[in-house]
């Protein structure tokens, strides 16, 4: 891959960025070999039936990981390390949701030294419907432009 993603200095606090995924089976699935987390909610159908959700949830970390797959791309080459993140869950995942990540930067910290700064970054997505289904903070340190091209 030759793309290159924002660099610090390319940024300001109207910067925004995000992807949409749907959300199937499989991956629920996934997450409970990745994680080892086979709690029945995510793990047996017949279970989750008879649970306030109606069947089978995804994961909350498979939803956060989710979520910060999108900071991968747009700082892609240019992130020196993926300092923070808080996510909250608010609604639940199922098979079938189309899940829709929006990030923008919130602030934006030089550091000289590292050549470049940090982004402070709110994040949220939302499903088909425009529901919300989770919130984020992360901090990410990332080069400028220049550190970039003389890496």
């Amino acid at each position: 891959m030759n793309f290159v993603g924002k660099a610090f200095d390319e940024l300001d606090l109207e910067t925004s960025f995000g992807q949409t995924l749907t959300i199937t089976e499989t991956h629920i699935s996934q997450a409970c070999g990745l994680f080892g987390d086979f709690n029945p909610l995510h793990s047996d159908e017949e279970f989750a039936k008879q649970t306030r959700f109606g069947r089978r949830i995804l994961h909350g970390p498979m939803t956060s990981a989710y979520m910060t797959a999108s900071i991968g791309m747009f700082f892609y080459a240019t992130a020196v390390a993926y300092l923070e993140h808080n996510c909250r869950f608010v609604a639940p995942v199922f098979a079938g949701d189309t899940l829709t990540v929006s990030w923008r930067i919130d602030e934006l910290i030089p550091k000289p030294k590292h050549h470049g700064g940090i982004a402070v970054l709110k994040g949220t997505c939302r499903n088909q419907r425009g529901e919300e289904v989770a919130q984020a903070d992360g901090k990410i340190l990332l080069l400028a432009r220049e550190a970039v091209a003389s890496a």
